[in-house]
């Protein structure tokens, strides 16, 4: 079983996330009209009966127009970084680079399940992840990280309604609305990219099967289908 994150460790990574911090750029770098692919990125966990956690990340690059998959790429691991709020990048990023190393294909863009700069240093997995991969990224969260103590207003139910999450009176990220009174789900930025196009991309990419975008629910399948299959694996040991 983890112990908790130290406090030690943590003031580590907060100064490691303040200056990070300062390397974001929230404006396109590019014309993403004109990008070719995309990929989701996801994680799926697990526990083995001595108490160790392993996990596995699952990336699906896709044709932007056409939306057939192009390639996937997995990797699997022990987690080593005890959970603790804020910090999510530092369990994540070794599977996610190790993942992305594996693709022959350089995407134009990735979606993450999870923030980028709706964070309390804005320094979510897809910020992070951005600066390491050198490639333009946003998150997608299913459910609202709750940073600084801030709600977020309920968008109205049609699909594309969206209200903003401000905080000391800056835009963090989005609530939106991606379909006809459904959940909404929480967008934003993560290097390279701005809040507008990543909620036009958002919108776009989701399908009438799911809420959220179709890279990311790609990828979230292929983690159950990967952590089954490595599950397996090991009873079989």
């Amino acid at each position: 079983m983890q112990s908790a994150l130290s406090q030690e460790k943590q003031l580590v990574f907060t100064q490691q996330q303040e200056s990070l911090a300062g390397r974001l750029r929230l404006t396109d770098c590019r014309d993403f009209s004109a990008a070719e692919t995309v990929a989701g990125v996801d994680l799926a966990y697990w526990n083995t009966p001595d108490g160790r956690e392993y996990a596995v990340c699952c990336i699906v690059v896709l044709d932007m127009q056409s939306r057939q998959v192009l390639e996937t790429a997995r990797a699997s691991g022990e987690i080593t970084v005890p959970y603790c709020p804020g910090f999510l990048a530092f369990r994540e990023l070794p599977l996610v680079t190790a993942a992305a190393e594996k693709l022959t294909i350089r995407p134009d863009l990735y979606i993450f399940d999870g923030n980028g700069y709706l964070h309390p240093r804005h320094m979510g997995i897809a910020s992070h992840a951005s600066l390491l991969l050198q490639t333009p990224a946003f998150g997608i969260a299913k459910t609202y990280y709750r940073v600084l103590d801030t709600d977020y207003t309920e968008p109205a139910p049609e699909t594309g309604s969206y209200t903003d999450i401000v905080i000391g009176g800056e835009v963090y990220g989005r609530a939106l609305r991606t379909h006809d009174g459904v959940k909404p789900v929480f967008v934003s930025a993560g290097n390279d990219i701005s809040l507008e196009t990543a909620t036009a991309l958002a919108l776009r990419l989701t399908e009438p099967e799911s809420h959220i975008p179709l890279p990311t629910r790609l990828a979230d399948l292929e983690t159950h289908i990967a952590r089954r299959e490595l599950c397996s694996r090991e009873e079989t040991k």
